[in-house]
């Protein structure tokens, strides 16, 4: 034998080594599986929403999908939320996606806007605001996902904070992708329906046995609790103000004379007036000053009211 012949080591396919340790199971046993999950959420997330929102929801179980679990996340496109969590004792690493259009929907109706004049949302990326509303969204989703898995000893789901889908960051190097399965479910609020998913390793899917826990009939204590934790978000998130002011006017051949060092009055003789914007909305009227060595505006009147202002900044 010549020494310049080499003998490559011989890779065993990668479905097939899944399928040999439990992490890929045959058609059947995945689609069941799918199905009792669709079961779940339709039976039991309308009533969640229902107690905690007095918001009415249907759910329906649109299907499922296999393949890698990154084919998967990837192939729900742009418009979704998503939060990779973990369930002690179940699954280390899956992932809950939601229709942004749901979301965007949800924050309306929290905002008291009526259901028959809500459009339907303009695709695009979730606001800051609604991705803090996003996280209990999926803290809803993942409880009835929690009270419907076998997952010994009570342990809470636990998630990252969700992301739009075009900002998920990209794998490790080393990262190594595991088959998964993709259930899809429409979740429909007013005349708007959108859609959520799971996408769960089929490794954790194939051993999880689902049943439909009991109601425990805990109504009220409901809306107040969610629309305070919804103020508290709102109350978190930080948002970017510009203030602008009006200079006083110039001649265009003026303008394109001027050089560094060149100096440009302000319009106002007297106390100068700022307008304070926020996401292209004017919020305030206000005076501008210097506190110390910083210069400030002090607030004099608003241009619309707090929820007008609110609903604006929710975008």
């Amino acid at each position: 034998m010549s020494t310049e012949t080499q003998t490559k080591p011989h890779t065993m396919d990668h479905a097939l080594l899944a399928r040999l340790t439990g992490g890929l199971g045959d058609r059947k046993t995945v689609e069941k599986l799918c199905q009792d999950f669709g079961q779940l959420y339709s039976e039991f997330l309308p009533d969640v929403f229902h107690s905690e929102t007095n918001l009415s929801i249907e759910v329906g179980y649109l299907g499922h999908a296999s393949g890698l679990m990154s084919e998967l996340i990837a192939g729900l496109g742009d418009h979704y939320a998503l939060a990779d969590t973990s369930l002690r004792n179940w699954s280390p690493n899956f992932v809950m996606a939601c229709g942004n259009g749901f979301i965007i929907t949800l924050m309306e109706n929290l905002l008291g806007a009526l259901p028959e004049f809500i459009a339907p949302p303009v695709a695009r990326p979730l606001s800051a605001i609604e991705l803090d509303l996003a996280v209990m969204v999926f803290e809803r989703i993942a409880n009835v996902l929690r009270s419907g898995v076998n997952a010994p000893g009570g342990f809470e789901p636990i998630s990252e904070r969700p992301h739009n889908a075009s900002q998920r960051p990209q794998p490790a190097k080393d990262h190594v992708d595991e088959f998964g399965a993709l259930i899809k479910l429409s979740i429909t609020l007013g005349k708007i329906t959108s859609d959520f998913a799971l996408i769960i390793p089929q490794k954790a899917l194939l051993k999880t046995r689902v049943t439909m826990p009991k109601s425990k009939g805990q109504t009220s204590r409901i809306r107040k609790e969610w629309a305070e934790q919804l103020a508290e978000q709102v109350r978190k998130s930080q948002v970017t103000l510009e203030a602008r002011i009006f200079l006083q006017s110039l001649r265009l051949d003026t303008i394109s004379r001027l050089a560094p060092g060149d100096v440009i009055p302000f319009m106002d003789k007297g106390d100068v007036t700022v307008n304070v914007s926020a996401n292209g909305k004017e919020l305030y009227s206000c005076d501008f000053g210097r506190a110390g060595e910083r210069y400030t505006v002090r607030v004099k009147s608003t241009h619309s009211s707090d929820d007008e202002l609110l609903r604006h900044l929710m975008k």
